[in-house]
């Protein structure tokens, strides 16, 4: 759901996560007198990603391209390529340009397959922060918002939350910690991510 808020001299659209500013001008209007607001304009902001699909079997590798298809709003093609670490799988790589948000509809679309391991990625963009998914049949899927360099950035509210649960006993703070930098999607995924190394590319613009 979108909220509108105002503020000062801009609009504040929030789109889940995602804030967008757009600048509310100050122009003459011969009925409403001199410095009367005008109507503002939304700013088109546009971020961009990759999709890493780390092992899919071949049945499922033209789900993926018609799922993906669905997202971007464009027929696609992957280069799939065979996965080694998982004999009768496939990879594919994919850099994509788009709206933000576009990873986590990626994520969602892709969610749910069994035998299917993918991360997207999403840098941040003009308000709105960077998100990165990690999705494993075992561990099912997790999502950290990421900063300009692409490391994980932790909530202050969720830090606390697991520093409680460490003085209560109901874990420890490395745990606590290791889940919330993902290293159970880390740990299975990294000989798979190694892998794909120096595989090829393709960019694809999600169609607007």
């Amino acid at each position: 759901m979108t909220d509108a808020r105002h503020a000062g001299d801009s609009w504040r659209v929030v789109l889940g996560s995602c804030t967008m500013i757009a600048a509310l001008d100050y122009l003459p209007d011969e009925d409403a007198g001199e410095g009367a607001r005008s109507t503002g304009e939304v700013v088109s902001v546009t971020t961009r990603g990759v999709l890493y699909v780390h092992s899919a079997p071949s049945a499922v590798c033209p789900h993926v391209e018609w799922a993906v298809a669905g997202v971007v709003g464009a027929r696609v093609n992957f280069d799939w390529s065979a996965q080694p670490v998982c004999v009768g799988s496939y990879r594919t790589e994919l850099s994509w340009q788009g709206e933000p948000g576009t990873a986590a509809t990626l994520a969602s679309a892709l969610r749910g397959w069994q035998q299917l391991r993918y991360e997207v990625t999403e840098e941040p963009s003009q308000g709105c922060e960077g998100a990165r998914y990690s999705y494993t049949p075992s561990l099912g899927i997790f999502h950290a918002v990421t900063g300009p360099h692409g490391d994980i950035l932790i909530p202050e509210d969720r830090l606390k939350a697991a520093m409680v649960k460490a003085s209560l006993g109901e874990t420890t703070l490395e745990d606590g910690l290791e889940r919330l930098l993902g290293k159970q999607w880390d740990d299975e995924l990294e000989t798979f991510r190694h892998a794909g190394d120096g595989a090829a590319v393709r960019w694809l613009h999600q169609v607007v």
